[in-house]
């Protein structure tokens, strides 16, 4: 039986602005995706070798011998909240591959009363609207075997778009690192790092709308 050990190093010291950053901006990209994956308590850095590599490892997309698709949804506060996934990863040649993926966190259908009450005081039900607020992170994989035998690394480009409703949106970009090694003896050896660029979110605000409320 061979054995599996997963590396999870956290390298606290240098990415201490990225992991204070995203505690709350972009913190949807870190629910993670693959219901096998989550059963795991996300332990999966060392040994993730398909489609869903591109969330987990982009360095595990190596092993994909053919072509994989993946797609998950969940709900999140009693069904106010939607996450939806889908995922694609292709093998480029028996050395590399490639990935893409998509997420959206949203919630939909917000009231929007900011109009109920007109200039005279009077209460208008028919001046309520509605609008969505949502998250959407789109990553490209890239993944390659190095000359090393048992050595794989993988990088990930994300954009990130945050919308809500007309009122605001931003743009943000972000990379990410990781490697895989397995040695002779089975031992499989993981490292993952994340928003090695500290992922940054570059807001519009809508000032009419802004006025408005």
């Amino acid at each position: 039986m061979k054995n599996y050990a997963v590396i999870l190093l956290t390298l606290a010291t240098l990415f201490a602005s990225a992991q204070t950053t995203r505690k709350y901006s972009n913190e949807f990209m870190n629910i993670g995706v693959d219901a096998a994956a989550l059963g795991m308590s996300n332990a999966v850095v060392s040994q993730t070798a398909d489609v869903n590599s591109g969330y987990w490892n982009p360095a595990g997309l190596v092993h994909l011998e053919d072509n994989q698709l993946a797609l998950m949804h969940s709900s999140y506060f009693a069904n106010i909240a939607n996450y939806n996934y889908i995922g694609y990863g292709m093998p480029l040649d028996d050395r590399s591959a490639v990935g893409i993926s998509l997420i959206r966190f949203g919630v939909d259908d917000i009231l929007d009363t900011t109009q109920l009450i007109d200039d005279q005081g009077n209460i208008n039900y028919d001046r309520i609207s509605t609008f969505s607020t949502a998250d959407y992170g789109l990553t490209f994989s890239y993944a390659r075997k190095l000359p090393l035998d048992g050595l794989n690394f993988g990088v990930n480009a994300k954009i990130i778009r945050r919308i809500i409703g007309d009122f605001a949106s931003s743009w943000g970009f972000g990379l990410d690192a990781g490697i895989q090694f397995e040695n002779k003896s089975g031992w499989k050896f993981g490292l993952m790092a994340r928003d090695i660029s500290t992922t940054y979110n570059a807001w519009s605000i809508d000032e009419e709308k802004f006025e408005q409320i």
